[in-house]
């Protein structure tokens, strides 16, 4: 991932923790669909756009697929690396 995502210690930022669970979750659930922005923003108690910001990183890392529409809502979804990369810290 890019810098920003680990703090001093190496250990995984907790934001970008909180939101990678919330994406596992979502990869998990019946369907595995893509999980809106505003639901990924309330349930992982990140502002849009702190949210967004790690979208953008983990999207560069080829982690998640990300939509944004004209309105500016969208949605965002775990690739394969990213499935399996979240099976490895989360488990499943």
């Amino acid at each position: 991932m890019t810098s920003g995502s680990h703090d001093d210690s190496g250990e995984l930022d907790p934001g970008m923790a909180a939101l990678l669970a919330q994406l596992h979750e979502a990869s998990r659930a019946a369907g595995a669909k893509a999980w809106s922005l505003a639901k990924l923003s309330k349930r992982s108690a990140l502002p849009m756009s702190t949210l967004r910001r790690l979208l953008v990183q983990l999207q560069a890392a080829g982690l998640v697929k990300m939509t944004i529409d004209d309105d500016g809502t969208g949605s965002a979804v775990l690739t394969d690396e990213g499935r399996h990369l979240c099976a490895a810290l989360f488990g499943g």
